[in-house]
């Protein structure tokens, strides 16, 4: 008897496992991505985070990029091309050094551009570091 039921109870739940997990990714797959966002999940405390943007110049003018700028010290970013072409694009490399925190943690990017409609553009980074 106890054969039959370690044999029910391994199959039960492996399949109730994969269901949940397809699920989510259903559910992930449905939620539309920001991509002004990256959230790089759970992560161990005292790595570095890296994570690159894609900024696009959807005008029918010239942008230039003038500055980009961080939150914190413990944030840097680069730009590889300061001027965009219409609809050229360029990556905002954004890396965050996790040592000294723990818990949820958002930084922010700023990139100050010429732009009369959107003269800041401001992208998040977030991660929820553990031991």
């Amino acid at each position: 008897m106890r054969r039959i039921f370690l044999c029910l109870l391994l199959l039960v739940f492996p399949v109730t496992g994969c269901y949940s997990q397809q699920q989510d990714s259903a559910k992930q797959a449905q939620k539309p991505r920001d991509p002004y966002t990256w959230d790089f999940g759970q992560v161990k405390k005292g790595t570095v985070l890296k994570h690159d943007f894609t900024l696009k110049n959807e005008s029918d003018k010239v942008l230039n990029i003038l500055s980009v700028n961080t939150s914190c010290g413990c944030t840097v970013s680069k730009v590889q091309k300061k001027k965009l072409l219409p609809q050229e694009q360029t990556l905002i490399e954004v890396k965050f050094n996790t040592k000294g925190y723990s818990g949820p943690v958002q930084q922010y990017v700023y990139v100050n551009t010429d732009s009369l409609d959107n003269p800041v553009i401001k992208y998040i980074i977030k991660a929820e570091l553990v031991k």
